[in-house]
């Protein structure tokens, strides 16, 4: 872009932006005419993706600040009266919004309160920050048409953003978010008023407790065996980090009513946008558990439990047999969730007709195994977990299942309907029960994760990402992703290609015969996944809320009850694939 486009996109901007620090740091770089960074913050629009916003906090069009969350809430609450106009006619309309502790949250929280109660919602808002988990309860619980929770997840401490939700209390899906994207780009005007006109008309309403209480009731509703807590629940030292974000109020209090021992790391306990101990407040990450481990080593705890800053994400580690604390993958907490709430269904006879387990494309296949053993349906879904609770709708639409459970490898668990998504809160009551069950048994979580291996073969998994920053990035991986289509792999750790799934074109096909091709039954989306002899898959999938392509590598290697050797065998795997994959990445 030139450099006269630029500076007309940024005085533009300049006039647009109603905060003045936004606003002065644009000016500050015209006059340092500093065009590599101001190309950056002005060369597109932040995109209002299908999730919502994620972006850096800062002045420019390719930023998160005022004027943008400004433009998205009003092209969302433009579709929603479209779409629901007697509701609109009526005035019946309603949202809610919440926040978590990132850097500017309570101010764009407020922003898109105030936002949708000039174009006539009634709009509820929090307090004080609440984790998403919350957010997806209390549309339902209100009876909302949609609702927003400003955060970023577990990005680093520059980024904000925003997720937009249906009226079911899941993210928007097709083809709402098509339509919703459409309105966003098509804003001139932002209506919005005054928080004191807002509360005095009614159109703008405070809450907390309302939610909070039948929240923790719900998630302590869920757990099978709490009678097990109350009399042996002090037995279980749990070490928890909320890494500065949402989860603490709810974690310490859901777990103490229990009656479980919880100590929070003191230093990550308070909200803190700048997440300061860590460099990513990403539970999946194993830095960011650090200062919980170190803890729990010192006090000797049987689990450490992290959720992220927005609490929907939840992560852990466990001693071995030396009090050594191994970190637990995504998919190992979700196969020993799965296994534990299979288990407790059928001991208690609590299993219902048809039931069913629904996971990501990308998450391990060895829950597949366990449910076909249990006579339990597996359904598969699209990466996010709007895909998981679309699915969640459609059972409960046609009758064809019962919903029993839901994750996905990223750390996403759900053992609740009345929430529809991740549940970071209910993941760590749930992980408390289930640690303190196999205890009573005389075992711990990582020896009933051996066991399971042994039963259904040796599983292991890891991801593999980079990021292309910039103007030039979106291009750089849309080359990749073109060139994996057009050349794809014949092998990758010497396994042979068995299969290809294309989720961009619909279709699958064994790359010996790419002309003899099947349907594939999924929504498009930007993603390959090729399957190797012996079950291995790996999958190449753009981010859709960062500048980055993510390869996911899950090894599938039977055990044969020598699970050391397996071991040995799938780390070899895991190695050459890495390795292959990294030379495409770095000669792109």
């Amino acid at each position: 872009m030139d450099k006269n486009k630029i500076l007309e996109r940024a005085k533009s901007y300049i006039k647009d932006e109603k905060d003045a620090s936004f606003a002065k740091e644009v000016e500050d770089l015209i006059a340092k005419e500093d065009f590599i960074e101001l190309e950056d913050r002005f060369y597109r629009n932040l995109e209002f993706g299908t999730g919502g916003l994620r972006g850096i906090i800062g002045g420019g069009t390719n930023r998160i600040n005022t004027f943008v969350i400004n433009s998205a809430t009003q092209g969302l609450a433009n579709y929603f009266i479209k779409t629901f106009p007697e509701k609109a006619k009526k005035g019946e309309l309603a949202a809610v919004v919440a926040y978590d502790s990132r850097r500017y949250s309570d101010v764009f929280a407020e922003a898109t309160a105030l936002i949708f109660a000039a174009n006539g919602f009634k709009t509820y808002l929090f307090t004080s920050l609440r984790p998403t988990p919350e957010l997806s309860y209390a549309i339902r619980k209100l009876k909302c048409d949609t609702g927003v929770v400003v955060t970023a997840s577990h990005n680093p401490p520059q980024y904000n953003g925003y997720k937009a939700y249906w009226n079911d209390g899941a993210q928007v899906i097709e083809p709402h978010d098509e339509g919703i994207i459409d309105e966003v780009n098509a804003v001139t005007s932002v209506k919005t008023i005054s928080k004191e006109e807002a509360l005095k008309s009614g159109k703008l309403v405070m809450i907390d407790k309302e939610i909070d209480e039948p929240y923790w009731e719900m998630v302590k509703s869920q757990l099978f065996r709490p009678e097990l807590i109350a009399k042996l629940g002090k037995e279980v030292k749990v070490v928890y980090t909320p890494l500065h974000g949402t989860g603490a109020m709810h974690v310490e209090k859901v777990l103490s009513d229990l009656g479980l021992s919880v100590t929070t790391v003191p230093e990550q306990r308070e909200p803190d946008g700048t997440f300061y101990t860590v460099e990513k407040p990403n539970p999946e990450e194993a830095p960011a558990l650090k200062m919980a481990i170190e803890l729990a080593e010192k006090i000797k705890a049987d689990v450490v439990m992290a959720t992220d800053p927005d609490a929907d994400r939840f992560g852990s580690a466990i001693p071995d047999k030396n009090g050594k604390f191994v970190l637990i993958s995504g998919n190992q907490m979700g196969i020993l969730l799965t296994d534990y709430i299979l288990c407790s269904r059928k001991e208690l006879n609590k299993m219902p007709k048809n039931p069913a387990i629904i996971r990501s494309i990308v998450t391990s296949t060895m829950v597949d195994k366990m449910a076909n053993a249990n006579g339990v349906y597996v359904s598969e879904c699209l990466t996010g977990f709007k895909w998981i609770a679309a699915d969640m709708a459609r059972f409960e639409t046609t009758g064809s299942n019962n919903y029993i459970f839901g994750f996905e490898e990223s750390y996403g668990y759900n053992v609740e309907t009345d929430v529809r998504d991740k549940d970071g809160i209910s993941a760590a009551a749930m992980c408390a029960e289930m640690t303190l069950y196999w205890r009573s048994k005389g075992k711990s979580l990582l020896e009933r994760l051996e066991e399971l291996y042994k039963e259904f073969g040796y599983y292991e998994d890891c991801s593999i990402s980079k990021n292309f920053d910039g103007a030039s990035g979106a291009e750089k991986m849309k080359n990749i992703m073109t060139m994996l289509r057009k050349n794809g792999f014949e092998s990758l750790g010497k396994k042979k290609v068995v299969k290809i799934r294309d989720f961009q074109q619909s279709i699958v096909f064994n790359p010996s015969n790419p002309e003899s091709t099947e349907q594939l039954n999924f929504p498009k989306s930007n993603v390959l996944q090729f399957f190797l002899e012996g079950g291995t898959i790996v999958s190449a999938r753009p981010s859709g809320t960062e500048p980055k392509i993510k390869f996911y590598i899950n090894v599938q290697v039977p055990s044969n009850e020598c699970l050391d050797f397996a071991k040995k065998e799938a780390s070899a795997l895991i190695s050459a694939i890495k390795t292959e994959i990294n030379d495409i990445l770095d000669n792109n």
